[in-house]
């Protein structure tokens, strides 16, 4: 399915919702969409040793987490090297291997390292930056980890608009059911369940034949607080993108039931 105009797209779900499903059947259906997740770009940089690499690393270690202004020049630094955005100011392009990092408001000795540099709010890493952006339907994306609250979003557009924010409603209990019946490899992170997805030799992994095991925390009680933070957290995010016209809700038991319902709204909104 070919693409008429770029896709920019964030999935909001809580947790156990199936949004990892509907990524890879989002990215599987429409070749021209991208994954871009921040923790696979933090991850990236922390091995490539870039100078936010280096520094995220530091932050991570201390027990701390990594700042929203490091996670968005991560993330502009990304869409800058696919050639999706680009600063149209006096500065030079976004690099993470040298002190032209610096942003409004920074100067080289900060992009070398040091707290000021990280500690930096998002706004001032924004502050006087304008950008453009691409509108080709190859700088398509689902953003995966970024943002997760009003003010991270906020920053975001500044950055580059998201023209659709889908939003995955399953009924608790389906959640709760699902997780309950979930085993997993742990070497290598394959999921099944019991229920609509079991292993072919019941607990042993499909390719290697080693034994499932169940996450200490796949609890019930740990489940209904995580899910009753999720709903906490996670509305002024969607009233942000409800306010922008651009949230879509979609509700269902299964993910088998959510996906046509979801490919049948993004080729109304980007399809040719």
């Amino acid at each position: 399915m070919k693409l008429r105009k770029a896709a920019r797209i964030i999935l909001v779900g809580a947790p156990g919702v199936g949004k990892g499903t509907q990524t890879e059947r989002m990215l599987e259906r429409f070749p021209q969409l991208a994954s871009i997740s921040s923790g696979d770009i933090l991850r990236d940089n922390v091995r490539s040793r870039t100078v936010l690499g280096i520094q995220a690393e530091s932050i991570m270690k201390s027990g701390s987490l990594v700042p929203d202004a490091t996670m968005l020049r991560l993330i502009m630094s990304e869409l800058s090297t696919r050639g999706w955005i680009r600063s149209t100011g006096p500065r030079k392009p976004i690099t993470l291997n040298c002190a032209s990092t610096a942003f409004a408001g920074l100067n080289a000795s900060a992009a070398q390292g040091g707290d000021e540099y990280l500690n930096t709010s998002v706004a001032a890493a924004t502050s006087e930056k304008q950008f453009e952006y691409s509108n080709s339907p190859d700088a398509s994306f689902i953003l995966d980890g970024f943002p997760r609250t009003a003010s991270q979003a906020d920053e975001l557009d500044k950055i580059i608009p998201i023209n659709l924010v889908v939003h995955i409603k399953t009924p608790i209990e389906v959640i709760l059911d699902r997780i309950c019946n979930r085993w997993i490899h742990a070497p290598s992170g394959r999921v099944y369940n019991t229920t609509f997805h079991a292993p072919k030799v019941a607990g042993k992994d499909d390719i290697t034949g080693e034994p499932l095991v169940q996450r200490a925390d796949d609890e019930p009680e740990t489940w209904k607080a995580r899910l009753h933070k999720f709903e906490e957290t996670s509305k002024p995010l969607l009233d942000h993108y409800d306010s922008m016209g651009v949230l879509w809700k979609v509700e269902g038991n299964s993910s088998d039931e959510i996906t046509p319902k979801l490919f049948d709204e993004f080729t109304r909104r980007f399809g040719t």
